[in-house]
């Protein structure tokens, strides 16, 4: 008779842009968060981290109990890896629990001369078979990121045959190309997309035109209607109802993208995945993905949401053609910075406009969530208010339900 095997709790893995995102997402809920430092990344538009904000962060994780990785998974040109063993010295020393890297050149300067900083394989490296997997392990990496054009079915046959920890992405953008493989941005803007400058151009708005000698260019997909130019990009992956699929064949770590998204997502989705994770290994026979935390996904979705390669092929229903099929119902309107017991009143950073009137959502972590009306408003210098249009002005509330620091508050648009 075979023993079956325990099941192992997941790391819910957080992006953070920010050393302000990467504080939030550890608050609700993240085990470990990936950041970028000031090279070598694939986000030069992120807010990138110095050395001294990522010991601020190390700090931050480690009295949580969470880890921090940064990624430095660009594709080096010629010169490009000079000063890449120091940095990765650097990073090491300041506490930095992995660097995730898919140039050869460079995980083989952090192996040599940087021992002692772990090394994963970005997604950008394209893993999608166990003997790729198997060869990077014998290398000396401890973890390899699956490319997302991996199956469950795929998943599943892998971890069969290693036992290299494996992160897969569970949430998140979706890239229409093999990830890291796309040369759009460098032919449209002359941003290099492998090298942290990628412009998106597949998000563009496109249209196919005639173009006849001596006449002016003519649409041929509009013919004079008012349509909705197309795109060549990807709705979002959401594994929010797959959460057992996932954990059963043995994904380590649940990889969450977006680490130029607001601080209203990274929280949202961490607090989803750890509650759905939670739920799951408290009692796996009984586990049911509830219909709140489906609904949490939606009140931060900016597209639509599906499960990428997963469980089948993506059709044109999984990509962004035409008119816009999902408005963002939800607005980030603020952040609690205090709360006073006795007065029940909450002192809060505003982030978005809001007024007198306006229905609101308060959320924080472990799912405390409620709903109230916006009645009084008071400013700084304790002078009533009727709306609050500074961003990040300070103005005071009272609030139905005890909150605390660093909760944080949204209405619908």
């Amino acid at each position: 008779m075979q023993v079956k095997k325990p099941l192992k709790r997941p790391e819910i893995l957080a992006p953070a842009g920010t050393l302000e995102k990467l504080k939030t997402a550890i608050h609700y809920g993240a085990d470990a968060v990936y950041i970028g430092g000031n090279a070598y990344g694939l986000r030069s538009r992120a807010g990138n981290f110095s050395y001294e904000e990522m010991a601020e962060g190390v700090a931050y994780a480690k009295a949580h109990q969470a880890k921090v990785y940064v990624a430095a998974n660009m594709v080096t040109h010629e010169g490009n890896q000079e000063g890449a063993g120091e940095f990765f010295r650097q990073l090491r020393d300041v506490g930095i629990s992995a660097v995730i890297v898919s140039d050869p050149a460079l995980i083989e300067i952090c192996i040599t001369e940087a021992p002692g900083l772990a090394v994963h394989l970005s997604t950008q490296a394209s893993a999608t078979n166990v003997e790729t997997l198997e060869f990077w392990r014998e290398e000396g990496l401890e973890r390899v990121v699956l490319a997302r054009e991996v199956s469950m079915a795929e998943v599943a046959a892998i971890r069969a045959k290693t036992d290299i920890e494996i992160e897969a992405f569970i949430h998140g953008a979706m890239c229409i190309s093999y990830s890291g493989r796309c040369t759009l941005s460098n032919h449209m803007s002359m941003r290099d997309a492998n090298r942290g400058g990628c412009s998106q151009s597949c998000r563009w708005k496109y249209d196919l035109y005639d173009l006849p000698f001596g006449s002016e260019r003519r649409s041929l997909t509009n013919q004079g209607a008012v349509t909705e130019e197309f795109s060549m990009s990807a709705v979002d992956m959401s594994m929010i109802e797959h959460i057992p699929d996932l954990i059963q064949n043995g994904v380590d770590s649940f990889k969450i993208e977006g680490r130029m998204k607001s601080i209203h997502y990274v929280s949202t989705v961490a607090n989803v995945y750890k509650a759905a994770v939670d739920s799951y290994m408290a009692d796996p026979e009984n586990y049911v993905c509830k219909q709140e935390w489906i609904d949490e996904l939606w009140k931060v979705a900016q597209r639509e949401l599906a499960t990428g390669f997963y469980y089948q092929i993506p059709t044109e229903n999984e990509q962004l053609f035409g008119e816009r099929r999902k408005i963002p119902e939800y607005k980030f309107i603020g952040e609690v910075m205090a709360y006073d017991e006795q007065t029940k009143i909450a002192t809060i950073r505003q982030r978005n406009h809001f007024s007198i009137g306006d229905e609101v959502e308060f959320y924080g972590p472990h799912f405390h969530h409620f709903e109230q009306t916006v009645e009084e408003m008071k400013n700084e210098e304790g002078e009533a208010i009727d709306r609050a249009p500074n961003p990040m002005m300070l103005l005071t509330m009272p609030v139905l339900q005890p909150v605390q620091v660093g909760d944080m508050i949204r209405k619908k648009k």
